[in-house]
Order: structure tokens, then C-alpha cells, then sequence
């Protein structure tokens, strides 16, 4: 596929609420699972968040919160994982 005729990407925004002062970040099958993409407070009040572009498609991810893999807690769609717990999933829609 050319770049004309790929899927335009969408903005994608990840939120998570927790204690203020912990590191976040998000990691998924957008990726490789790296839990390299920090979420940020910006306000220091537990609310984290971090955006991403991501072409149209379905994800799945997790929080990683001071080393501790979790689920989105506001997301309901989830599936189970190869490793025995569960995955948050993402669905990017086209424009």
C-alpha cells in the first residue's frame, strides 16, 4: 500500500485515574507491548493521560502503573491473553 492509500490514523486518548506521584504508561498490541509511551499528570491530581495516532483497527492493551501490568478500569471491552489474565481492547474506527 502506498502512503496515499493507507487509513487515515486517529487521535487516541489514553486515561487513567490513580494516586498522584505514581509512573504510568500504556502498552499494547500498537507497540509490541513496550510499556515505553508515558501517560502524564498534568495536574498532579491522578489523572493520567497520554495520546496516541493510530490507524483504524482493534487492540488490545494494558496500564502498566509503577511496574504493575492493570486493565483499563473505564473500558469494558476486554479478552483473555495468552498469559492467563485479561487485555483491554481498542477499537479504532475508520473515519
Amino acid at each position: 500500500m502506498t502512503k496515499s492509500n493507507r487509513p487515515a490514523r486517529r487521535r487516541v486518548t489514553f486515561l487513567l485515574e490513580d494516586e498522584p506521584g505514581k509512573v504510568v504508561a500504556v502498552a499494547g498490541s500498537f507497540n509490541e507491548w513496550l510499556p515505553d509511551k508515558q501517560l502524564v499528570d498534568k495536574n498532579g491530581d491522578g489523572i493520567y493521560t497520554g495520546m496516541m495516532m493510530l490507524e483504524p483497527g482493534v487492540y488490545e492493551y494494558k496500564f502498566v502503573v509503577n511496574g504493575e501490568w492493570r486493565l483499563d478500569d473505564r473500558n469494558p471491552n476486554f479478552k483473555p491473553n495468552d498469559v492467563g489474565s485479561l487485555n483491554s481492547v481498542l477499537v479504532v474506527e475508520e473515519k
